[in-house]
């Protein structure tokens, strides 16, 4: 299948996870693919970049490789989000597929041409009538997806770090809505706000 595909895209997801915000998906595609590879490599093969998948890299070595990619005549990419009401309304689940398909139908507007193949970050395909391969831990074994996975992280941690500056008091900045210590602290003393996502604990009443 991979042989023969001519526009192939890797579409990944982040922020399945955290309390508060959206899921962000992106879909990414590389033209002269060689030629790029050959190029990726020169540039962070001599920083010990080993392993793509954005949960694996600083946050700095996530920039370094967004912006390489945004420079890139051979990079497209496009990213879509869903926002905590959706995902209350209908699941994490749904809404994650929901992004990647609004990600994939927004990158094809872009080249004016559909994909010929999705490699999908999961154990799930999504609602589009496009040949697609799910791949578990994606990210971590296919070029594309973790590129998309990186520019999904990116993208996402800038928009909770806007976030953050609507409402400091829960931290935003530095846990991006996860779960952790100090924003259920935070959750603790002054309640959920707007972006939180009611259908998840601690916050959903029981």
């Amino acid at each position: 299948m991979l042989k023969k595909a001519k526009i192939v895209f890797g579409v990944d997801e982040v922020g399945r996870g955290p309390l508060a915000g959206p899921v962000m998906a992106v879909a990414i595609t590389v033209r002269q693919f060689s030629m790029f590879n050959v190029q990726f490599s020169k540039n962070f093969q001599l920083k010990n970049f080993q392993n793509k998948d954005s949960k694996k890299l600083t946050a700095k070595q996530r920039e370094e490789v967004y912006n390489f990619l945004k420079q890139s005549p051979e990079v497209r990419w496009a990213t879509a989000k869903v926002g905590e009401k959706a995902i209350d309304k209908i699941n994490i689940l749904q809404a994650t597929k929901l992004a990647m398909g609004k990600a994939v139908v927004s990158l094809e507007k872009k080249l004016g041409k559909k994909a010929d193949l999705l490699l999908i970050d999961g154990s799930f395909g999504i609602a589009l009538r496009r040949p697609q391969k799910s791949i578990i831990k994606g990210d971590e074994k296919v070029f594309l997806i973790s590129l998309a996975s990186i520019v999904a992280k990116v993208e996402r941690d800038r928009l909770m770090a806007k976030l953050h500056k609507k409402y400091p008091q829960y931290g935003f900045d530095k846990h991006k809505g996860y779960g952790v210590k100090i924003h259920l602290a935070n959750l603790a003393q002054f309640g959920p706000c707007k972006i939180h996502r009611t259908s998840f604990k601690p916050i959903k009443k029981p």
